[in-house]
């Protein structure tokens, strides 16, 4: 790869809109459930799964979960999506909103 394709493909991932939600991991085994939300949904799965494989999760009660029961005891579920065209403010009170009534809704722990 050249410097200049590795560039222009990095300008293009930059450039990329973002999609923020409130997602869901959910354990098979036991039923519990965990709902956070991001400003980046789309990559969020791989970046609690990283952290859960190597043992590094800061939420303990999902660690502890994942470790008794492996990963093929879980799934990650999108639950909501914001419109792109939210400010900032916005998204974040929104974010914050609709990841408190999932929590409520499915009686889960926050992540």
């Amino acid at each position: 790869m050249t410097s200049s394709t590795r560039k222009a493909q990095i300008a293009a991932y930059k450039e990329r809109p973002t999609i923020a939600g409130v997602f869901a991991v959910i354990c098979e085994a036991t039923g519990q459930v965990w709902v956070g939300q991001s400003r980046h949904i789309d990559t969020q799965q791989n970046g609690i799964w990283f952290a859960l494989r190597q043992g590094s999760s800061p939420y303990h009660p999902l660690q502890a979960a994942w470790t008794t029961h492996g990963a093929d005891a879980f799934r990650f579920e999108i639950l909501d999506r914001l419109p792109e065209d939210y400010s900032d403010l916005r998204r974040k009170d929104e974010l914050t909103k609709r990841a408190a009534l999932w929590r409520a809704r499915l009686e889960a722990e926050g992540v």
